[in-house]
Order: C-alpha cells, then structure tokens, then sequence
C-alpha cells in the first residue's frame, strides 16, 4: 500500500523551515513525521502531496490505491487502529479537517469519500513551528515507546554519574557516552547509533542524539531537546530542534527554536529566548506576511536550511532566518532575516545563488553527500520566488 504524505494546507504555515522540504519531513521528538508515520504503519512505500517545486526531489504519488495521510501529529493506539481499518472511500476527519483517507490517486479527488467518521479523542497537532519544540517533549515520549519496546538498550559506561530509571535511557549501538552526567528524572534520554556523549556533558532529559551525532566537550544540555542526525552541539542549549546535518559546535547559547539542515554556527553565537519585559514573543509569520503573537512567553530562533551565523552572532528574541542567509554583520540583525541574506541586515545585498550552491556543496561534501540537481533547483526556485 501507497503511502501519500499530505501538506494539507499547513506548509505556509512552517516556513522557512518548508521552504526546503514537505510537512512530513519536519522533525520532532526522535524522527520525522515520515519516519515516524512509516514505522507505526510498517510500510516503506512513501510519496509526498507537496508544493509543486519539491515534488521532482520528494516522490510524486503513484495513480494507485493508497493511504492519503496529513502527518503532522501524534496518534491514539485507536486512532492507529482506525486508521489501519479504512476501507476503500472511508476517511477520518479531525476538527472539521481531513486526517487520513483511503483513496485512489487515479485522479485523485475527495469526492472519492463516501464515508467520513469523526476523531474523538483529543490529539496533539503540530500546526506552527513554534509547536515543535513546545510538545517537543510528548514527541519524545512517543518515538521512545516506538523505537524502544521490546529492545535493550547497551550499559552505560561506569565512568558517567547517572539519576533516574534506566528504563528511561536508551543506548543504541556504537554510541559512546563516557565521564558524562545523565539525568533522565525529568524525561527519557535516546542516544542514537554511533553517536557520542564527550566528557564533561551534562544531560537533562527528554533529550535525543541522533545517529552519527556528538555532544561536544562539557556541553549542558536541557530538555526537550532534539538533535538530528550528523550534528554537533556545544555549549548550552535548552528545548531546541535541529533537524540534521548541521553545527553548534562551540560556546553559545541556544533556547527554545528550531533550526533546518546544514546550518552552522559561528562561536559563541548567542540566541535570545526571553524578552526583557517578559511579555509574549511575536514571530514573522509569511502566511499573513506580519510578525503574530505566539502566546509564548519563551521563544528563541527558527532558521532555514543552509544558513550561517559568524562568531559573536547576537540574535534577538524571535528571530526568523530563512534560507542560505549569511549572517556577520555586528550588532543584532532584524527579527526577519530574509532567503539567501548576505550580512544579516534588512537592506543588505543578496547572496549570489551560484555562490549559495559553491557553500552548499562544500558543507555537503564533507558528510559526503551530493548537491543535486534537484537541491539546485529548489533553492532557485526559492530565490526566484521568495
């Protein structure tokens, strides 16, 4: 069975973090919505419902019979179950919205659906990005129980000091944590495979490190915590999301934000999570093209992919980064950094896309993955465009 991951009508919603990729691969708790929607249902066979530019670098759906899903939330056990139940033309609506559906994308059309049942239960929705890391710590909890279960974990080495249940840690294979302090009192911890705890690093749970990643020398780290695959994080971070492939390596502190692939901090950048007079953070929100109230009173960072801070960075409370920004420019940039940004600044010149693919490609290079043609031609389509 098909598997068609629907943006709905949330993917203006998530930028810029979108910009470069469908809804369903934003990541959350331990994985992607993908991942994690691919390891409750146990199929591999995935394509993307997504902006038009995206779909030549994330599958188009086949015209077949198929199981049409909006991913971007976390699911009952029966809701799971309602969901592995649908008949052909059956559906599952929650709060007036379309969730899941199974359908042919033979020209596709809702009009297919001949029966629509309600979701009663409660679920939690990820409708912004500031949503990612505010149930950050629910997403944790329920990718734990699904990688987990049935499983054991490796020992944690002597040389760490440790508090809580061990239950709550787990420990992949080719993970190294040595002379580290693990607190999983106020969440679960999740080392992914090959990943490395260095010496020094204190950890407070929900936190997870994903495969091939590193917690640099000494590093402090709060909960809810995500770091993706292939990145490396230093200094003090607190409630953050990183998504993969990119680096905060060095002193700094990061809090409450969510940054894309192949970003990279300078030292000693600094993000702020808390306004001075304590009021609610407002962000840019590029649907309504205005900065809107999150209702949060900490929010920090939300950066595109590809985009870079230099040394001393300074970020303001709710800054929003776009894509292939360059930012090294002294004092505090504006709170909306525009795409491809070269300095920082509102009135600054642009990055020259053909020097924006020469960057990416040697970031890229060094975990040995490609820039493609596809790659290419999002980010001139967003250059183009936005």
């Amino acid at each position: 069975m098909q598997l068609v991951f629907s943006d709905a009508q949330y993917w203006e919603d998530f930028l810029p973090l979108t910009f470069t990729r469908p809804v369903a691969a934003l990541r959350c708790g331990i994985l992607t919505f993908s991942e994690r929607w691919q390891k409750i249902l146990g199929n591999t066979e995935v394509s993307y419902f997504t902006e038009h530019y995206l779909q030549d670098k994330f599958k188009t759906p086949e015209d077949k019979e198929s199981l049409f899903l909006v991913t971007n939330f976390l699911p009952t056990e029966t809701v799971i179950q309602q969901i592995k139940d649908l008949k052909l033309g059956e559906a599952l609506v929650y709060e007036d919205e379309l969730v899941a559906a199974k359908i042919n994308m033979k020209g596709f059309s809702l009009n297919q659906i001949e029966k629509m049942t309600d979701i009663k239960e409660e679920l939690v929705f990820f409708k912004k990005p500031t949503d990612l890391f505010t149930y950050n710590h629910l997403a944790i909890d329920f990718d734990f129980a699904l990688l987990t279960e049935g499983r054991t974990s490796q020992e944690l080495s002597s040389t760490n000091g440790f508090l809580g249940d061990k239950k709550d840690l787990f420990i992949e294979e080719g993970a190294h944590i040595e002379f580290s302090t693990i607190n999983t009192k106020t969440g679960k911890i999740y080392i992914g495979k090959n990943a490395e705890v260095m010496e020094g690093c204190n950890l407070r749970g929900p936190i997870s490190l994903g495969d091939d990643s590193k917690f640099n020398l000494g590093s402090k780290i709060y909960g809810a915590t995500t770091v993706g695959p292939h990145c490396k994080v230093g200094g003090e971070v607190n409630n953050i999301i990183i998504f993969g492939y990119s680096s905060k390596g060095h002193e700094g502190f990061v809090g409450n934000s969510v940054i894309g692939e192949w970003c990279n901090f300078g030292a000693d950048t600094n993000s702020s999570n808390l306004k001075n007079n304590y009021s609610h953070v407002k962000l840019w929100n590029y649907r309504t093209k205005a900065f809107e109230d999150t209702g949060l009173q900490f929010a920090g960072l939300i950066m595109g992919d590809h985009s870079k801070t230099a040394i001393n960075t300074q970020l303001n409370t709710g800054t929003v980064i776009g894509v292939a920004s360059n930012i090294f420019k002294p004092g505090f940039p504006p709170n909306l950094v525009e795409n491809f940004s070269w300095g920082g600044g509102k009135d600054d010149e642009r990055f020259k896309l053909d020097k924006a693919y020469e960057v990416a490609e040697r970031a890229m290079a060094r975990r040995k993955i490609p820039l493609t043609d596809e790659d290419k031609s999002i980010m001139k389509h967003i250059f183009d465009t936005y």
